[in-house]
């Protein structure tokens, strides 16, 4: 089967997250996507089916190296990338619409290597208990003001956010992996404005997130489409992010994600978001999956 690893969410090679995506999967069983994700040990390795839905182009099905997720925003996008340019088109033009386990997604190409999903609903929303943000807050090293606002932003694989009181304070958490064990949990700072060098005039700058999928396996991922989608639901809903913007993530680790929301569109089925990040092609060849390897 053809084999294909793309780099998401950056435009600097190796520094986005990346996506191993298996191409005309139809044949394997789950077992055999599993243990090939727990091989590829990425935070995510996508299947590429035939669709059961007459309105989809195409089907995946996505793994951590701990299980299989419902949806997850980069290996939206990198299996999106990686299905087109083996030759995939959709049947409208203009748009794509991806089948995955919570339904259908809509994706779209913006040219020079950059890609767009819409945002889908939130399955949970609302605050957090407050015995729970305590828990939490303590597992990832937090001062006790550091946490202004909380939220679940369940829109498939179940986490929840913590709005901490600026940037600082997100790169400076330390999470205690045993004390987040059965935790999706992620960290964002709410864009405050900067001054401009020596004009006076105040601009925007970008939003710090990180995210630890610690339940998946993962102690901390590089850059989270999900985790991100959920966010712009919410804190755009709320006022407290702008429509646009555009969110840093994976600075702790060294990496460069850089991902562009845009709310408010009418073009954006479900919550009018788009969320938008950077596919690079890095690797292309053959998996033999399903056979004994070669001596």
């Amino acid at each position: 089967m053809r084999f294909s690893q793309v780099d998401v969410f950056s435009r600097v090679a190796f520094r986005g997250n990346p996506l191993a995506v298996v191409h005309d999967a139809d044949g394997l069983s789950e077992a055999e996507m599993a243990e090939i994700a727990r091989w590829t040990n990425l935070s995510e390795t996508v299947f590429l089916l035939t669709p059961t839905s007459g309105a989809a182009d195409y089907r995946v099905r996505i793994f951590t190296p701990a299980g299989e997720l419902p949806f997850a925003g980069h290996p939206t996008l990198g299996s999106c990338a990686a299905w087109h340019a083996a030759g995939g088109r959709p049947r409208v033009t203009g748009r794509i619409i991806q089948e995955c386990a919570i339904g259908l997604v809509t994706v779209r190409d913006e040219g020079d290597g950059d890609w767009s999903f819409a945002a889908p609903e939130l399955i949970r929303s609302g605050p957090l208990e407050e015995s729970e943000v305590a828990r939490l807050a303590a597992g990832l090293g937090l001062e006790d003001d550091d946490v202004v606002d909380h939220a679940w932003m369940d829109n498939g694989p179940g986490s929840c956010a913590l709005l901490l009181r600026d940037a600082d304070a997100v790169l400076a958490a330390r999470p205690d992996m045993q004390a987040l064990a059965g935790d999706r949990v992620g960290l964002v700072d709410p864009h405050p404005v900067r001054e401009r060098p020596g004009t006076g005039d105040e601009v925007p700058r970008e939003v710090e997130v990180r995210f630890f999928p610690v339940s998946a396996g993962i102690a901390e991922d590089p850059v989270t489409g999900s985790f991100q989608a959920g966010l712009a639901v919410w804190l755009t809903g709320n006022g407290t992010l702008p429509p646009r913007y555009t969110a840093r993530q994976g600075t702790a680790l060294g990496r460069e994600g850089r991902v562009r929301i845009t709310a408010g569109c009418e073009d954006a089925p479900g919550t009018g978001i788009w969320v938008t990040g950077h596919v690079a092609h890095l690797v292309e060849g053959r998996i033999h999956a399903g056979r004994p390897a070669a001596g």
